[in-house]
């Protein structure tokens, strides 16, 4: 594995009025440390730090913020209440689609009579995968549905949307995943992506977008519901943290409620919960609720664990919203038990994945693309993760299991635990086909042979959009979906050695001849007497943590550890499984008291025996009611000397309104205000600021580009008005109207000239002419070039706006 770059944040001089500002949520510590972080990240006015902590200053969005969509959607549901409709939910299987199911079942469920006017469906993970299917709707249209609405997944369901209006099935989708295209043919569609990406909401998670949709009919027939809103927002905060999504604006409003909530109803007697199940599974998992890591390490994983060990995942919507207590309480000790089957599973799959790469050379690995009959599908995604951070690239793992008749599709041949259905479950839990279906357009049910396929999960790392690399080689792919920092596919067996040269071409033209590297951010170097509650207090201000505010990394250096154990995890029967945690002690010269700690999936003899530098994070063990720390990283003090405090100071300003008054350093910094397209850019930028020894402030905001097609339009009519009106105009001046670099530019005047028109410099400007009006099988090819131009420059743009600020600083100290 190549070794892991450490890079320590600057650490800036703090404005006086921001420390005083802090130390208001901080006492009786001084907040300093609280402060930095909360500065490094961009939370630097009075007003913001107010908003940022206590969720009564935020003012949420309404939910009619989604326009139009939101309207449709809430009125087709009260045409179907005041109709006495069949209305379906579909969810999915993940921790964000179960409590985006779980939403809406408990808020239509104020509207509809559960299991009669209001049923459900989770796909399969196993056999099914994420989305709409034909044999599912075909399943709910024989129960009688005529309103299917989605959660956390339908966006790209095209065809089978379309299938559902044959039916005279309507769909209402809720989704935050990549948009199609076009507009699908529903009845409407609420994906936050549809706004602005500076818009509160649009970093929603289904989990988030469902319960907007619940509160939009709230508003709408106030006088119906019988149960509070606000009931719901526990599960939405599981959902949000379990899944993939910056947790700013309302999210982060919404998660703070939910974890409110959820501490609330935990510290209730058991037989007075309104989630008995929720409470018994934070028992099972020793937490109580009051932390986003309870989600994090404790809900999500054990909600995730059912559908990849069983596949079928339909009773967590029970688990989760029953008040049945004996019912729940069977249905936690299964998702317990499904827990420590997958971490076993996961520790088998991650030491044949790492055989695997130790026989690779990384060196010239862009992308990491892996495959084996023998791996169970389910925890790809998991290892996938793990791999991602510790090679610093971006990991495909695809199981070819039961491909040429060796075994059964999804996992025949293995252990599984078997659940026993609910006999109130508002589906017949019966076998499913694999109704897959293909990237091309269908207009009729096809179900291909799962043997020919290799299914799996990707996983990223440093801010490199997959879910764009993976969908440029959909056509050898029979089926994928996504994130940019995670994605699901499938492809045939033998486009796996094509698909992987393809993307790793791609990947290594994009970075320009940059090196992918694992890094580490720090956040705060500190000492083992620094460590405890009070430190706790100041750190928990930050929470909930997430994407775009991570749980805060620190730096202990010469230190040094005692009392090292390890034992294997055992699940709630009493049985060991193949999952090590080490407990230890760390000390340094701070203070004479040790600091207990654990370190996740490592034995103790993989402790370093001298003093060494170690990176962790600081918490609270509800269980053992202590604070402790969880081991992140470490290596001796021979090799730490590879720490980087590197000498660019280097600003993060792409996400802030206003750069005026940001800096604190005596030496105003050096402005990035134009997107890079390449590393060889950026790296001309970090040479001027070493030689001028002065900080870089990156400086250049969100890309929001025009479809390539639109801009090869643009082009073409402002070389028609230039011909015919005889003007002139320099190159900087389409640059900036059309958007792009002068690469794309180029190759926008070789089809122009293949159109029949001339381009000609006259001192520093260019005088455009038509003299024939032709098209030619030449001049297609040369547009096809120039919108894969664009196409590729838009990649480059979107990479840079959102690459972490520890890679930019780890591609500096290459510079250096």
């Amino acid at each position: 594995m190549p070794e892991q770059q450490w890079i320590v944040a600057s650490t800036e001089q703090l404005p006086e009025w921001f420390l005083q500002a802090v130390t208001q949520y901080t006492p009786p510590s001084s907040g300093q440390f609280a402060a930095q972080l909360l500065w490094q990240r961009g939370i630097r006015g009075i007003p913001q730090i107010a908003t940022f902590v206590n969720p009564k200053n935020y003012l949420p969005a309404s939910p009619f913020e989604f326009g139009q969509e939101m309207h449709l959607a809430v009125e087709r549901l009260q045409q179907a209440w005041q109709t006495g409709e069949k209305v379906a939910i579909w969810g999915d299987f993940d921790a964000d689609g179960i409590t985006s199911t779980a939403v809406l079942w408990d808020g239509l469920g104020q509207f509809f009579i559960q299991n009669s006017q209001l049923v459900y469906y989770i796909p399969n993970r196993l056999i099914e995968s994420h989305g709409l299917n034909y044999q599912g709707i075909d399943q709910l249209a024989n129960q009688g549905c005529k309103l299917i609405v989605t959660c956390d997944t339908g966006s790209t369901n095209i065809d089978e949307i379309t299938y559902a209006k044959q039916l005279g099935i309507d769909v209402i989708v809720t989704d935050h995943h990549t948009l199609p295209a076009e507009r699908p043919p529903v009845t409407a569609i609420i994906n936050p992506r549809y706004l602005p990406s500076d818009h509160q909401l649009f970093h929603l998670s289904g989990v988030a977008v469902a319960y907007k949709l619940i509160e939009a009919l709230y508003q709408k027939l106030p006088d119906i519901p019988q149960e509070p809103l606000e009931d719901l927002l526990d599960l939405v905060a599981v959902g949000l943290i379990a899944d993939l999504v910056q947790l700013s604006g309302d999210c982060r409003y919404l998660a703070q409620l939910g974890i409110g909530r959820l501490q609330e109803d935990f510290k209730l007697p058991p037989a007075q919960r309104r989630r008995p199940g929720v409470g018994r599974l934070l028992e099972l998992c020793q937490k109580s609720g009051d932390r986003p890591t309870d989600i994090s390490f404790g809900l999500g994983p054990r909600i995730n664990a059912v559908s990849r060990i069983q596949g079928d995942a339909s009773f967590c919507v029970e688990l989760l919203t029953s008040r049945d207590q004996a019912r729940v309480h069977q249905l936690a000790e299964a998702t317990e038990l499904a827990n420590s089957r997958r971490k076993s599973l996961q520790k088998e799959v991650a030491q044949q994945v790492n055989q695997k790469i130790n026989q690779m050379d990384l060196s010239t690995t862009s992308v990491i693309v892996l495959d084996d009959p023998q791996w169970a599908v389910g925890v790809l995604g998991l290892v996938a993760g793990q791999v991602a951070q510790e090679t610093g690239r971006p990991t495909i793992l695809l199981s070819t299991e039961g491909v040429g008749g060796q075994g059964g599709h999804g996992g025949q041949g293995r252990t599984f635990i078997v659940f026993s259905p609910n006999p109130q479950s508002p589906l017949p839990l019966i076998p499913r086909g694999d109704p897959t279906c293909p990237l091309s357009p269908k207009r009729t049910p096809t179900f291909p042979n799962p043997r020919s396929l290799a299914r799996g999960s990707a996983r990223s790392v440093n801010s490199v959009d997959l879910y764009q690399l993976v969908k440029n080689q959909a056509h050898l792919l029979h089926r994928f979906g996504g994130h940019p920092y995670a994605a699901g596919l499938s492809l045939p067996v033998e486009n796996i050695p094509l698909f992987t040269q393809a993307i790793n071409q791609q990947l290594r033209q994009s970075l320009g001849g940059a090196t992918l590297t694992p890094t580490l951010q720090v956040d705060l170097v500190v000492t083992v007497g620094d460590l405890g509650k009070e430190l706790f207090l100041e750190l928990k201000l930050l929470e909930p943590c997430g994407m775009g505010n991570p749980v805060p990394k620190l730096l202990i250096q010469n230190c040094w550890f005692e009392n090292g154990w390890h034992r294997n995890q055992q699940d709630s029967q009493g049985k060991k499984i193949q999952y090590i945690k080490t407990e230890f002690d760390l000390r340094d010269e701070s203070t004479k008291n040790p600091f207990p700690g654990v370190w996740w999936g490592h034995y103790k003899d993989e402790l370093p025996p001298g003093r060494c530098d170690c990176i962790v994070e600081l918490d609270y063990n509800t269980f053992k009611k202590r604070y402790e720390i969880r081991l992140i990283a470490v290596r001796s003090n021979e090799q730490s000397a590879k720490v980087t405090q590197h000498s660019i100071q280097i600003l993060d300003w792409r996400h802030l309104t206003t750069t005026s008054t940001l800096s604190t350093s005596s030496t105003s910094p050096l402005l990035i205000k134009e997107c890079p397209t390449s590393w060889d850019d950026l790296r001309a930028w970090l040479r001027r600021s070493l030689h001028n020894q002065q900080p870089l402030a990156i400086a250049w905001s969100k890309a929001e580009p025009q479809p390539p097609k639109q801009i090869w339009l643009t082009l073409v009519g402002i070389a028609k008005y230039l011909s015919r009106t005889n003007q002139l105009v320099t190159r900087v001046q389409l640059l900036q109207k059309l958007g792009i670099g002068d690469q794309s530019l180029h190759m926008g005047f070789r089809a122009l000239r293949h159109l029949g028109f001339s381009i000609q410099t006259q001192d520093r400007y260019l005088q455009i002419s038509q003299h024939l009006n032709t098209k030619s099988t030449l001049a297609e090819a040369a547009i096809v070039k120039f919108l894969d131009a664009v196409r590729e420059e838009q990649f480059q743009r979107q990479y840079f706006t959102e690459v972490p600020i520890s890679t930019i600083q780890a591609i500096a100290i290459q510079t250096i």
